[in-house]
């Protein structure tokens, strides 16, 4: 009886010990390869490629089901097909899908189950995964298409892992139509480029140190007319009312909720403001970087890139530069129009060539033509401003444009200011109030317009022999303001004529030369669109979910 007694003890004991979860075995696992296939199909949907190399830890649980996160609910089960080592997996399931995040699938390995010690590859296939693509923050003829692949919890995955992440475009897309995002930390910034088996163009990313238990935000854009607008996620006015009531709502409500939804208004104006003013900053981070001294010899066209004045000045001061050397004169200004004369000198600067390159083509391809030059002008000035001084070389200019100011005003006659009105022209308009103050100091006196003025502004005519002459050769004088109104007005058109809207242009130019920085796990926005706070934490993100660590 005595020993029945102490066998029934033990065997109670055994048995309280191995089902206590202090001794339950728990995931552990390392995850050496992932390799990730992200497919933007001509149809606007996603399908992804996963391989999963697993190694199970001998102390780990059997690996016995993958949960895998998914961007969005927008996908059918009876679109994923699942492997391991070659063999078909069935138990596909979302109901049963325990990672964090709101979409995702548990696979169940069943009977090919990777055992402690023993490795596996594990294969996913998913398909038509709808409402991915958004419009593109930088430029609205894009669609923007971010991810972030599938992770695992950091407390069961343990080790590194050669992530490799590849972004197939959809057929098509021509090499110098997309651009790639700001790649994540450990990532190459600039990814490889080449074409696939099929003939798409792709972007691959490599980390041969990167882990399984990350978030990495991938991302890219191209030209929307590759795939249905209808594909393109858009932001609808129902949502902005329904937030409006909302806020309405809650105005009668405690003190402290107000306090709180004022604090997102105020934060919201802010994010909205700074985000806005960085769309507009087109020089990129690294022309910051102090040296020494001052860069001089600039001309008035890269010193207004270094001053980052509106582009639509910028392009103005341009074609003032070649209307001045005879290359090439307006014939109209709506549409705006030019004839160039033939043949176009060796001596001009790279940026006058691009310009009257771009003006050879029409609508989209020259606005497209435009974008290039001034992407190469930016390019070139940063290239200019290596080993020196930002700040001094911006007193520098800043300096003479103060100067060539004086010099005008200080004329006595209006010949006289007129003369040197034309001499020092493109500097004065680098001045941040130029319009107002061309119109100010040109107020009530006649200005005799140079001789080449007729080929900028057809609606004076050509210059005569009627008025009194100009010391540098012009002939005619009209009313200041007429004049005034006339630059002025040359700039302000000369977007809607030439680019259309002067900040959706700027903000294509700057998505190149001066991306926002790499979108962190905290905050939303990012290049080109929507990127994911967390495993799709943000609206329609097209980003995975944590895989739960199994």
């Amino acid at each position: 009886m005595r020993r029945w007694l102490v066998t029934f003890l033990l065997l109670s004991l055994i048995i309280l010990l191995v089902s206590s979860p202090a001794v339950a075995q728990s995931y552990s696992f390392q995850l050496p390869k992932e390799t990730v296939d992200a497919y933007w199909e001509s149809d606007g949907t996603l399908t992804l490629d996963y391989t999963f190399n697993f190694t199970n830890n001998p102390s780990g649980h059997v690996i016995d089901f993958v949960d895998l996160g998914l961007p969005n609910s927008n996908y059918t089960e009876s679109n994923i097909t699942a492997s391991v080592n070659g063999n078909s997996l069935t138990d596909i399931s979302s109901s049963g899908f325990q990672g964090q995040g709101c979409c995702g699938v548990a696979i169940g390995l069943g009977q090919y189950s990777v055992a402690p010690g023993s490795s596996g590859t594990f294969k996913a296939h998913v398909s038509k995964i709808t409402g991915v693509l958004y419009p593109d923050s930088q430029d609205s003829t894009k669609a923007s298409a971010v991810f972030a692949p599938s992770y695992f919890g950091s407390a069961y995955v343990t080790g590194s892992t050669d992530m490799i992440v590849t972004y197939h475009l959809p057929p098509g897309v021509q090499p110098q139509e997309p651009n790639y995002h700001a790649a994540p930390d450990g990532f190459p910034s600039t990814p490889i480029t080449a074409h696939d088996a099929n003939g798409r163009i792709i972007y691959v990313w490599e980390n041969k140190s990167a882990n399984g238990y990350s978030a990495y935000t991938f991302g890219a854009s191209f030209p929307g007319s590759y795939i249905p607008a209808g594909s393109i996620v858009q932001e609808t006015p129902a949502s902005t009312t329904n937030l409006l009531s909302g806020i309405a709502a809650f105005l009668s409500a405690a003190a402290i909720p107000i306090i709180c939804i004022g604090g997102f208004v105020v934060f919201g104006v802010a994010s909205f403001i700074s985000n806005r003013n960085r769309k507009q900053a087109y020089l990129p981070p690294k022309i910051s970087i102090e040296g020494h001294g001052i860069k001089r010899g600039l001309t008035a066209v890269e010193a207004a890139i270094l001053l980052e004045q509106p582009l639509d000045k910028v392009m103005t001061m341009i074609l003032f530069s070649v209307v001045k050397k005879n290359v090439a004169e307006v014939v109209t200004r709506d549409p705006l129009e030019i004839k160039i004369n033939q043949p176009i000198p060796e001596d001009l600067q790279p940026y006058e060539k691009d310009f009257l390159t771009a003006f050879q083509m029409k609508d989209l391809e020259r606005r497209k033509g435009l974008r290039d030059m001034v992407i190469n002008l930016v390019k070139n000035v940063s290239e200019k401003m290596k080993g020196f001084s930002r700040s001094e070389t911006l007193a520098y200019y800043t300096d003479i444009t103060k100067r060539a100011w004086e010099q005008v005003e200080a004329a006595n006659t209006p010949e006289v200011k007129s003369q040197k009105y034309e001499e020092v022209m493109e500097w004065t308009m680098l001045d941040k109030n130029y319009n107002g103050r061309t119109q100010e100091v040109f107020r009530n006196i006649p200005v005799f317009i140079p001789i080449w003025w007729g080929h900028y502004d057809p609606g004076f005519g050509r210059a005569s022999a009627g008025g009194a002459p100009m010391p540098s050769g012009g002939s005619t004088s009209i009313p200041g303001a007429n004049f005034a109104a006339s630059v002025v007005a040359g700039v302000n058109n000369f977007s809607t004529k030439a680019v259309g809207n002067i900040t959706d242009f700027t903000s294509s130019i700057t998505s190149v030369t001066n991306p926002p920085p790499k979108p962190s796990s905290s905050s939303y926005g990012g290049t080109g669109g929507h990127s994911c706070a967390c495993a799709c934490a943000c609206a329609g993100c097209a980003c995975a979910c944590a895989g739960g660590g199994r």
